[in-house]
């Protein structure tokens, strides 16, 4: 074959070459773009939403699947899920996992000189990352794309980051960055430097068969812009056989393609059709046998019934919104409502309390009438009888005790040697209207505190005056009145003690009038200290005994609760 017809030949292979392989994939393969890793994830992502798991799992399917997307030069749908996983990992707060996202993002955006965008994700991973490597490689990023027009400067935070990474011992990123590297060094027609950095970056890779294979693809174009050809034929080829060991169809296709082109420049097109027929002969069983290949329709019935539940989720996010908003309005209201009740009820109980203390002192001030009746009746008593000493004495007690009761009237509460001193008072005016009838003792625990304890303000006196004006008056000889004060347990036992008529024969003296006039004094007594229990949340009792056997006369028993001044 002279040379002529060689050089023909090889432009017929060349030519013909890229329609063949595609025609073979037509009749044989489906159009053939994605592997199984993308297949796998798209299918666990769509599983993670129809079974409606965790936002954290979801976002992490989100991350695998745009992953393996961008390893197979996917980049606007790597960047459509990347932006969904950084929703959910917004959501969860989870701000390193959101550094990581924003810096896959910003590789995306990079590769699709989307700089500007690139160089927002970047600077956004370092506010969110508190790992001092991380943010200085993000920073680092941003000053390259910041100066790519600066060469030198480009390779100087391309450098920075491979030290930063071979202390890491990261090696993904550390082979990017290798990429980079060789790239800058490329433009600078520094192949010689380029072919090292990848030789680099595939020391990072080699386990990882299918980035190997496009890493060699890259060697093989420095060494042919470095024009040593057999050196890039011997790297394609390399490719080219790992590609085929490993049952990469679409790898070795893409080998083969610039494997021939390489042959081409070389003027050797012989090579080429044997590689080609080689390639021919095993295209069946190897598509046959290779696992990583999918059916791209397959891949975008995942990508449609994702799209899918993406929707159904965000309508049931919306729902459920939508829902705490509602419950979020019905419990704010609720609480307003309780608010508002409780103001109420506050109101309420502050009026009521109001109105206790106003009948309190109403009921208080129900006594003095009587009271004052009956004392001016007794100096009336003296003045007609012409003892205007003794209607003198009496009239001065009289003033102290109306004007200590007077003062003390609106108070609830008193002193104990202020109650004591006021019945004392009332005590020695009655007896100097009825000597002949009564006398009185006053016995008090030595032990209290009479200053510091308080006691009901008038609620003792109105039973001294019964057992004076309904027992002891009508006794044919002289009685005695005994009032009684004495700690018992935690509370103040109060017995007033007389030795008059007793109850029943009181009740068969008294005219209708009398009996509803007593009747009407110990109705006010038991309202007022049920009033006074109600108030102040304390326990107070009476207990009115009769006298029973030989002795007649009654017992009534106070127990107060001990209060002291604070």
């Amino acid at each position: 074959m002279t040379k002529k017809a060689m050089k023909y030949l090889s432009l017929l292979i060349f030519m013909l070459l890229p329609a063949t392989i595609a025609w073979s994939q037509e009749d044989t393969i489906p159009t053939i773009k994605y592997s199984s890793n993308t297949r796998n994830a798209a299918m666990k992502l769509s599983t993670s939403l129809e079974k409606d798991s965790s936002d954290r799992k979801i976002a992490l399917d989100y991350l695998v699947l745009a992953k393996e997307l961008m390893k197979q030069g996917e980049y606007v749908k790597a960047e459509l899920y990347l932006n969904n996983a950084s929703k959910l990992y917004q959501k969860l707060n989870d701000k390193e996992q959101l550094a990581y996202v924003n810096r896959e993002l910003a590789k995306v955006q990079e590769a699709q000189n989307k700089l500007r965008d690139a160089i927002s994700n970047y600077s956004e991973a370092v506010k969110l990352s508190q790992n001092k490597q991380v943010q200085e490689l993000n920073i680092n990023d941003v000053k390259r794309l910041k100066n790519k027009s600066n060469l030198v400067v480009q390779a100087t935070y391309i450098q920075r980051n491979i030290d930063i990474l071979n202390a890491d011992e990261d090696k993904e990123e550390r082979a990017v960055a290798y990429q980079q590297m060789a790239e800058v060094n490329m433009k600078m027609n520094n192949q010689q430097a380029a072919i090292s950095n990848l030789e680099s970056a595939l020391e990072d890779v080699k386990d990882k068969p299918v980035e190997t294979i496009k890493v060699k693809r890259e060697i093989a174009t420095a060494y042919a812009a470095d024009k040593k050809m057999e050196a890039a034929a011997a790297s394609l080829l390399q490719s080219y056989e790992l590609a085929l060991k490993e049952g990469h169809t679409i790898e070795a296709k893409k080998s083969l393609e610039q494997l021939a082109a390489q042959y081409q420049k070389m003027n050797k097109p012989q090579k080429a059709l044997d590689l080609y027929k080689d390639f021919m002969s095993q295209l069946e069983p190897m598509v046959k046998a290779d696992s990583t290949l999918i059916d791209s329709r397959f891949f975008e019935v995942h990508e449609k019934r994702i799209a899918q539940l993406e929707k159904e989720r965000v309508l049931k996010d919306e729902l459920i919104r939508k829902q705490n908003k509602f419950n979020s309005f019905l419990l704010g209201s609720i609480v307003l409502i309780l608010i508002f009740m409780a103001f109420i009820l506050r109101a309420w109980y502050s009026i009521r309390r109001k109105n206790k203390k106003i009948a309190l002192q109403s009921l208080r001030r129900e006594m003095n009438p009587h009271f004052i009746f009956n004392s001016l009746n007794s100096v009336n008593q003296f003045i007609a009888r012409n003892d205007e000493l003794a209607a003198n004495k009496y009239l001065s007690s009289y003033s102290r005790l109306m004007r200590n009761t007077l003062e003390n009237s609106n108070k609830d509460f008193t002193p104990l040697a202020t109650e004591l001193e006021q019945l004392k008072e009332y005590l020695e005016l009655e007896h100097m209207r009825f000597q002949d009838k009564f006398t009185y003792q006053i016995r008090i625990d030595e032990s209290l505190d009479m200053e510091a304890i308080l006691i009901p303000n008038m609620l003792i006196q109105p039973q001294l005056e019964n057992a004076i004006w309904h027992g002891l008056r009508y006794k044919e000889n002289s009685g005695l009145l005994t009032l009684t004060i004495r700690k018992k347990a935690s509370s103040l036992s109060v017995v007033i003690e007389d030795n008059g008529i007793g109850l029943t024969k009181s009740r068969e003296l008294k005219t209708k009038h009398q009996r509803e006039h007593h009747s009407r004094g110990l109705t006010n007594t038991y309202e007022r200290i049920h009033l006074l229990n109600s108030l102040y949340n304390c326990h107070i009792t009476i207990d009115i005994t009769e006298k029973t056997g030989n002795e007649s006369g009654v017992i009534v028993t106070f127990h107060f609760p001990i209060q002291h001044k604070k």
